[in-house]
C-alpha cells in the first residue's frame, strides 16, 4: 500500500473513531450527587440532572454547573485524545521528522 493509502486508510480510523466515541458516555456528578451530567466522549452533552434543592440557590447551582461540567470534559477530553491519537498514529506511514505521535 502506497503512502496515499496509509493516509485515506488513517483518515478512514479517524472517522471511525469519532463516531464510535459518540458512543462512549461519560458520567460524572458533584460530591453530594445533586448535580449530575451525561456527555460522551466527543464532549456532547447527553443529559443534566439537578437536584431541586439547587434550584433555590442560584450560586450554588451555577458552582456545581462550572465544577461538575469542568471535570466531565476533562474526562472526555482525555479519553477522545487517547483514542484519536492511537487511531491517527496507528494508520500513519512512516514519514522522516514527522513523529507528532509518538
Amino acid at each position: 500500500m502506497g503512502m496515499m493509502g496509509k493516509l485515506q486508510e488513517a483518515q478512514k480510523k479517524v472517522a471511525e473513531t469519532k463516531l464510535r466515541l459518540d458512543m462512549v458516555l461519560i458520567d460524572e456528578q458533584s460530591s453530594d450527587g445533586l448535580f449530575k451530567v451525561t456527555l460522551t466522549a466527543n464532549r456532547n452533552i447527553k443529559s443534566v440532572t439537578i437536584d431541586d434543592r439547587l434550584l433555590e440557590d442560584k450560586e450554588q447551582l451555577e458552582d456545581y454547573v462550572v465544577l461538575v461540567m469542568n471535570k466531565a470534559i476533562e474526562k472526555a477530553t482525555a479519553i477522545n485524545e487517547a483514542e484519536l491519537g492511537a487511531a491517527a498514529k496507528d494508520g500513519m506511514p512512516e514519514i522522516p521528522g514527522m513523529d507528532m505521535f509518538k
